[in-house]
Order: structure tokens, then sequence, then C-alpha cells
């Protein structure tokens, strides 16, 4: 099928290329010289981009070298810029950036748009800068017996097709305290549905080597456990990030592309009523969940 291929005009290849994947493309350059031009060509590449990039990353209102599109760019060039360096959009409540596997849309929810339940009581909350924070500010509990978080989010700003995962993205400057073997529930969904629930521990010990991955060697009786055991596979613990923060999965959402209406997330713990504090959280992330390959 490729000698096939390679008899056919450069353009032809290019416009099969466009109907495959960033990664494909990536690989099929290096069958000939052939069809590396044909895969990084702007008509292959044009194709992996969202047909309201441009219009996106213009609205905004970043005028700086590393975040404005460049007419002298290709469209490769263009698409890796829009995976690596996210910009700021909707007067700076979003993070925008592109999977740079599939070329699907990825938004992080700034903390300053979620709706944090005693969010403007200093008492409670602290709003500040952190240099490594993609946002302004970022929100520090400094101590709540009450913690409850809401994000949501257009689904018509997400990429159809597409089954999207939402992370929410925080870490501990101080020691967090109240949240060991305390887990959160967290739930996501469509505006007015039930949503996917699910219980998730906020705990940041484990990354600290406090708490053992797998405790299971040590003597304890699960079934007299009140509450999910420390360590315990079917509670997720946070994982850390790339970049230094750790994230935990709320849960999952698929966009077939005619779901109308707001993608919510929610993270609650209220029952046990103890006080709670030392996480700092920047905000919501949603991204395409990855596949087996990647």
């Amino acid at each position: 099928m490729i000698t096939e291929m390679l008899e056919l005009p450069e353009g032809c290849i290019a416009a099969v290329i466009s109907f495959t994947s960033p990664r494909d493309a990536c690989r099929l350059a290096c069958v000939s010289t052939t069809f590396k031009s044909a895969a990084e060509s702007d008509a292959a590449w044009d194709h992996f981009l969202p047909p309201d990039y441009l219009s996106v990353i213009l609205d905004s209102g970043s005028s700086s070298s590393t975040s404005s599109p460049s007419s002298s760019l290709s469209k490769k060039e263009l698409y890796l810029r829009a995976c690596h360096n996210p910009v700021l959009i909707n007067e700076g409540k979003l993070s925008f950036w592109l999977d740079k596997h599939s070329g699907k849309k990825c938004y992080m929810i700034s903390a300053r748009e979620l709706e944090i339940v005693w969010g403007d009581t200093p008492q409670y909350w602290d709003w500040h800068s952190l240099p490594e924070a993609r946002f302004p500010e970022v929100a520090e509990l400094r101590n709540v017996c009450w913690f409850h978080i809401h994000g949501e989010i257009s689904t018509s700003l997400l990429s159809p097709i597409t089954p999207y995962v939402a992370y929410l993205v925080f870490k501990a400057i101080v020691e967090s305290i109240g949240f060991e073997n305390n887990p959160v529930e967290v739930t996501v969904g469509l505006a007015g549905s039930d949503g996917q629930k699910r219980t998730v521990y906020l705990d940041t010990r484990e990354q600290r080597g406090i708490v053992p991955r797998h405790p299971r060697s040590r003597r304890f009786n699960r079934r007299q456990a009140s509450v999910p055991v420390p360590g315990d596979d079917r509670v997720p613990f946070p994982e850390k990030r790339g970049d230094g923060w750790l994230e935990i999965e709320l849960g999952e959402f698929f966009y077939g592309g005619d779901e109308e209406g707001d993608l919510t997330m929610s993270i609650m713990e209220i029952k046990r009523g103890n006080w709670k504090g030392g996480l700092v959280f920047q905000g919501i992330e949603i991204r395409p969940k990855k596949s087996i390959n990647q």
C-alpha cells in the first residue's frame, strides 16, 4: 500500500495524512522524502488544528511572541506552539492549549472562576500569587470544616467525539491538615444530571513518603475500617505532575458534540465536620483521556 501511495501526487498524500493523527503524521514522515514533505505540509497540519483555533488565540488578547500566532510559522509549528504554550482566554479565567497527541482542546479553569464556599472570607481562604502558577492568583485553604469547590465549563468549548477527564490541580506549600484518612466526594457530569460520583483522597502525605502506596503487608482488618484505608487502591491518591503540582482525577465525561449545557465538577467534604487546611488550589483541568498507546 505504501508503494502505491508513493505514486500519488504529494498533495494527495498530504490529504490522506490529514485524516490520520499528529502522531501518525510524524511517523509517516520517516517513510520517505516524499512522505516527509507531505506529512509536514500545511495541508496536513491545518486539519489537526481546531477550526476556531486562531480566533480563540486572538480572543486571548496576548501579544507576546511566545503565544501570539505568526504568519511566518508553518501549520506544524503553530500546532506545536499550541501544545506547549498555554494561553489565557476568557479574560484570564481559562488556560487553553492543545493535546499534543490528538490535537483536542484542553482547558484549566482558574481558581478565581471556581465557586468556593467561604472563598471570600480571609479567615478561611487566602488569595495570592505563585510564580509557578498559570493564573495571577491561587486559592490557599487556611482552615474550614465545610469544604466545597464547584466548577463548570460550557460543552461548546470542548472538542466533539472526545472522552475527557477532569482533574483538580493543587499542592501543599505548608503541612496540610484534616485530609489524612478523610476522603472527599467528587462528581463530574452535565449540569442538571446526577453525574459520575466517586471518592478520592486529597491527602498529600503519600507524596512526601509518609503513607505507603501499598500497605497490604501491614496488619489491619479492612472490614473493621470505618473509612477507606490510606493506600487503598480503590480510593486514589494525588499524583505528581511534570510541572510540580499535584492532580487528582475527578471523573470522566464523553462529549459527543451535541450535548448542550455546562460540564460541572464538584469536590466536597462536609460530613465529618473536622477542620481542614494547608492546600493551595490552582484550578480544575479538563483534557482528553489518554489512549492505551500513549
